[in-house]
């Protein structure tokens, strides 16, 4: 699925918030950013900027590779702040999701054993993305709800 997003120029950002603080539900999320940036990710217990690179792709892990990985993948926790710059700012976002949406996903077989157990339950990807689109998107982990 590819989102186009437009962000006019906003003349009090610190009054609001482009996109809140989630984990995107998916396997991958490929992004295009242009000049003006905005996308901050979650790290050290602070928010760092997205520095935007001409040319290049922002690659966000998605919940459901750090389940499949059992966690030795995390998704990352971003949030994009309101565009305060004078020009619109534009974004192109393609997100990488299972297509059938009955069959059970969970941590590959491969990666379990003994030594490493199953962090997550299987589950659906229906159950799984009816979830994600009925809770706000306000940085809560949609992935512990199916951890063992």
């Amino acid at each position: 699925m590819m989102v186009g997003h437009y962000y006019p120029y906003c003349p009090q950002p610190d009054l609001t918030v482009g996109i809140k603080s989630h984990t995107d539900p998916g396997v991958l999320t490929v992004l295009l950013q242009d000049h003006i940036g905005g996308l901050q990710i979650r790290h050290g217990g602070g928010w760092v900027d997205v520095e935007p690179v001409a040319g290049a792709l922002v690659i966000n892990i998605g919940d459901l590779l750090q389940i499949a990985s059992n966690d030795v993948y995390k998704s990352v926790e971003h949030r994009v702040l309101a565009n305060s710059k004078s020009e619109a700012r534009v974004s192109v976002a393609v997100f990488y999701n299972p297509r059938i949406r009955d069959n059970l996903y969970g941590p590959f077989p491969e990666l379990i054993s003994r030594d490493t157990p199953a962090v997550y339950r299987q589950f659906t990807y229906n159950d799984y993305i009816t979830r994600f689109f009925n809770k706000e998107l306000d940085g809560k982990s949609l992935p512990n709800h199916y951890r063992v």
